[in-house]
């Protein structure tokens, strides 16, 4: 993987970068949809690329390592060929469910035990094997096993925590500089960067992650809870330590607004399930604000979802027609709403980097804030 910064915004962190992989380009920003299980949900793959303009997406080790499990992806040659998805993939290790199932499962220096969501079965992720899994599953860049800390989080707790995934990190190192990549095309280990909403922490972890020297790093931890000023504030810690040259993930973040922010304070990559999971619920994202579909005010609004928006799905269909599809539980009104916010937030990130090349970014970014917390 290479990555390579075309333009620096004079008044923020803000930068405008390529990373380069052998599934092909991503410009940065970049927001990535979510593909938990192996697909974006209600979207397909041709959407992906033709309307809302995907350069990657995720997996997750965890539900992929579930079902339909690691033999069906090997046999099919990895998850680019299971899917159908020709560009790159990521994938998240896992941490953050194991931190989800905070009530089946157990830590342990060697690992995480857990119970599966499924069917209840018992199972085990050590760092060596989830290693394993994500180069068997196939992504083009694959994220070290780390523990997520709650919100709140205690010092010592989140400090224990700290150390424990910074050994872990280098079991992780390990196993993946042994190991060989299975499809014929190269993969690249993130680091994650922990220490919950403690600056020393933070500083801690930061300068672990930057000194284990790998093509790219992430910012874990963040989003879970805590006030948007603390996720700031963190977040600019970490990237005045982590190396300029190299992608920054901020993980599992977020809202129109925070992506926005947090370009501002120097990060690179973005991912949140927020655009399809409230799609699904009927709420839109657009440049004003956000549309609740479902209000009575819709009923007889037969104007395009979205004059202004990039997706065909924007123009085609009504406010009328997509709250009738989102009443009446249709699966085409998931579909529709998703391919919306989707594109809408590659829209945002694209056009983010447009005013960086520009040399706007800021008074851009300063007007966007101000209309995207409205209610429609």
């Amino acid at each position: 993987m290479k990555f390579s910064i075309s333009h620096s915004d004079k008044k923020s962190k803000a930068r405008a970068g390529e990373i380069t992989t052998d599934h092909g380009t991503i410009q940065t920003p970049i927001f990535m949809p979510v593909g938990t299980a192996g697909t974006v949900k209600a979207v397909h793959q041709r959407e992906l690329k033709d309307d809302i303009k995907a350069q990657i997406i995720l997996g997750n080790t965890y539900h992929l390592y579930l079902r339909p499990g690691l033999e069906v992806i090997e046999k099919a040659g990895g998850l680019h060929k299971f899917n159908g998805w020709d560009k790159p993939i990521l994938t998240d290790s896992g941490g953050y469910q194991v931190y989800s199932l905070s009530n089946q499962r157990k830590l342990t220096e060697q690992g995480a035990k857990f119970t599966s969501h499924i069917d209840g079965s018992k199972h085990f992720f050590s760092p060596e094997g989830v290693m394993d899994i994500q180069r068997t599953i196939g992504a083009d860049i694959i994220m070290a096993f780390d523990e997520c800390t709650p919100y709140p989080c205690d010092y010592n707790y989140a400090k224990k925590s700290l150390d424990m995934t910074h050994r872990w990190l280098k079991r992780c190192c390990n196993r993946f500089d042994e190991t060989e990549n299975k499809y014929g095309f190269s993969q690249t280990l993130f680091p994650i960067v922990q220490g919950s909403v403690y600056k020393d922490l933070r500083e801690k972890s930061a300068e672990f992650i930057a000194a284990q020297n790998r093509e790219g790093n992430a910012i874990g931890g963040l989003s879970v809870g805590e006030p948007a000023e603390e996720m700031y504030a963190m977040t600019e810690v970490v990237c005045s330590i982590l190396p300029v040259d190299k992608p920054r993930y901020l993980m599992g973040v977020g809202t129109p607004i925070n992506i926005l922010e947090n370009i501002a304070l120097g990060i690179d990559m973005f991912d949140c399930v927020m655009p399809t999971r409230n799609a699904r619920h009927g709420l839109l994202f657009t440049q004003n604000g956000i549309m609740n579909i479902k209000n009575e005010k819709w009923k007889k609004d037969f104007s395009p979802l979205d004059e202004n928006g990039t997706a065909y799905v924007d123009q085609v269909y009504s406010k009328a027609y997509l709250r009738h599809l989102v009443h009446s539980n249709e699966l085409l009104g998931a579909q529709i709403a998703s391919i919306h916010n989707l594109a809408f937030y590659l829209w945002l990130v694209t056009e983010a980097r447009n005013k960086i090349i520009e040399g706007t970014f800021m008074e851009w970014k300063t007007k966007m804030v101000n209309q995207l917390g409205n209610r429609l």
